[in-house]
């Protein structure tokens, strides 16, 4: 007989699904895991009974005791499913972004949940990370997981995930794919199939607003905004986040999130979360990239059950804009509107070249690409000023130290009205085709279009 010895023996070993409408016939395999088919519904099972048991051998956490937890609800969730076999209770904080079945979801296990504001920086002591600290100081006998910083989460994905991954493809891959929230399964899945597989490159996906993208591009945070995918990016670095084990990070938006997760579910039958909408939007990027005879291997890792009443639904994809209405202008209208020359640094030119280039085309800023032709970073003239004065770079130096990370990048499918919100908080909008700068938009190109189109 096949007979698990309670639910939580049952985490773990979910399936590797090849993925047929979303991929083209010259374009590489793509397989999901489908971390979703865990007991409590996301990958985050594997890394909190990891630790939790861990923490049981090491007289960290003790008969009876609480564990409190910062979480997005998935954490939770595997946290919950351990205390209710093994006697434990629970306090979570969560941000008031998650969606609501997320919270009742933990409350319905037996939790206390704590619901904090989103807006406001990690450091606040009203935020999700500095509330679960107060209360695991104020909660006599409590063990806190600490996700973010825990090399634990790490060794969990190491000694599950990734040996999983490999088991299922017989080592024969050539690219990982795993969006980056606290960072544990890339740094743990990811060091392993490096280690086992020569060649592989590992591939985090970030969401626009998180901080993860534009710090391994240019070794610079960025300044973060919210975004409205759960489940993934950050606000600050996290410790379990190990960029040596990462080849690259591309940036994502919510609506590549959200619709890529509407045709997993309408297309494949996969019924899956906003963050593995995130990370299939790149592997099918990617497929397209590196062709036919290539495997690449992404994973899902949480359930579309926890975002019914947001992005799985018309209604509240329509009132948030992320629906595409008949007759709705792109940026494509924009860019294609006239001829671009765009101008590009790449990293090592010189101070001086650069400003003369600004100089001569009458531009502010310049895309900063690598040998290759992708995007790393940008150089702005307020930042080349603020360096010359300060005596911190010479003109005869390189531009490298003054390169910012990337921000405000849309792609050209995205919907003027994307454009404003970016326009509230930079000076200039960066127009990507996968990881190619193409265009820059700046506020009197948007007004000049609409001047141009107004009926």
């Amino acid at each position: 007989m096949d007979i698990q010895q309670n639910i939580l023996t049952a985490i773990g070993h979910t399936p590797l699904v090849k993925l047929n409408k979303l991929v083209g016939p010259n374009d590489a395999t793509v397989l999901v895991k489908c971390e979703f088919m865990n007991p409590g519904a996301s990958i985050k099972d594997r890394m909190a009974l990891y630790i939790i048991e861990k923490a049981e051998r090491e007289g960290k956490l003790k008969p009876g005791g609480t564990i409190v937890e910062n979480t997005s609800g998935n954490t939770g969730m595997g946290v919950a499913l351990a205390a209710a076999v093994k006697g434990y209770k629970c306090i979570f904080t969560m941000p008031d972004k998650m969606s609501l079945e997320k919270i009742n979801r933990l409350k319905a296990m037996g939790a206390q949940v704590v619901v904090t504001p989103t807006n406001v920086p990690a450091e606040d002591p009203r935020s999700y990370y500095e509330t679960s600290k107060r209360l695991a100081k104020e909660t006599p006998g409590a063990f806190m997981l600490n996700q973010y910083h825990n090399p634990d989460n790490i060794e969990a994905h190491y000694h599950t995930t990734g040996p999983e991954i490999f088991q299922q493809t017989d080592g024969k891959i050539d690219y990982f794919v795993s969006g980056l929230g606290t960072g544990g399964t890339m740094s743990g899945a990811g060091k392993f199939l490096k280690e086992k597989i020569p060649g592989l490159k590992n591939v985090g996906v970030d969401p626009e607003g998180s901080v993860y993208e534009g710090y391994f591009k240019t070794g610079k945070l960025t300044e973060p905004h919210v975004y409205k995918v759960e489940g993934i990016g950050e606000d600050m670095l996290c410790g379990a986040m190990d960029f040596k084990v990462v080849d690259d990070v591309r940036q994502v938006d919510d609506r590549m999130c959200f619709n890529a997760a509407r045709r997993l579910a309408r297309e494949e039958g996969i019924f899956a979360g906003g963050s593995s909408g995130a990370a299939v939007h790149v592997a099918v990027q990617l497929a397209k990239e590196v062709g036919k005879g290539k495997t690449i291997v992404v994973v899902l890792p949480d359930s579309g059950s926890s975002y019914i009443s947001k992005f799985h639904s018309d209604e509240w994809m329509r009132d948030n804009g992320f629906m595409q209405e008949k007759g709705a202008g792109t940026v494509r209208d924009i860019i294609g509107a006239k001829p671009r020359d765009l101008k590009t640094a790449k990293r090592g030119d010189r101070v001086d070249h650069v400003v003369e280039t600004m100089r001569s085309n009458g531009i502010s800023q310049m895309p900063v690409v690598s040998d290759d032709g992708r995007a790393v970073g940008m150089v702005h003239e307020y930042d080349l000023l603020n360096a010359l004065v300060a005596n911190k770079v010479k003109f005869q130096d390189s531009i490298d130290p003054i390169v910012a990370p990337l921000q405000g990048a849309v792609s050209a499918e995205a919907s003027i009205d994307r454009l404003r919100e970016i326009f509230a908080r930079d000076n200039v909008a960066v127009v990507k085709d996968g990881e190619t700068v193409v265009a820059i938009v700046t506020k009197i190109d948007l007004i000049d279009h609409l001047h141009r189109t107004a009926s």
